[in-house]
């Protein structure tokens, strides 16, 4: 059974920082190219990030380049996304997905 847990949100003031972790199991890991994902409230779904099975390349949506970062641990079966400039607009729901699975989530609220 594929399982996907995502930790490390919270809030934070604008121009913070927050790391997000996603722990993963059940499936091959290390041979899967993951996804960030997040809804805002009220918003469907956008996709933020995709990184390669090796980790050697990743790609962003516009508005996170830059500032955004994901990275992997295949030894660890650990997803990061590192987050710096958090801006408001970045309030959501942050999820981790492989293929069409996703997390529960884990909130990022960004606010003074």
């Amino acid at each position: 059974e594929v399982k996907l847990v995502e930790s490390g949100g919270g809030l934070v003031q604008p121009g913070g920082s927050l790391r997000l972790s996603c722990a993963a199991s059940g499936f091959s890991f290390s041979r899967s190219a993951m996804n960030w994902i997040r809804q805002a409230p009220g918003k469907g779904p956008e996709w933020i990030s995709t990184i390669t099975d090796s980790g050697g390349i990743a790609r962003y949506v516009d508005s996170v380049e830059g500032r955004f970062t994901t990275s992997r641990d295949n030894g660890l079966n650990t997803l990061y996304l590192q987050m710096n400039n958090l801006k408001p607009e970045d309030t959501a729901v942050y999820y981790c997905s492989v293929g069409s699975t996703r997390g529960l989530g884990t909130q990022v609220t960004v606010s003074s």
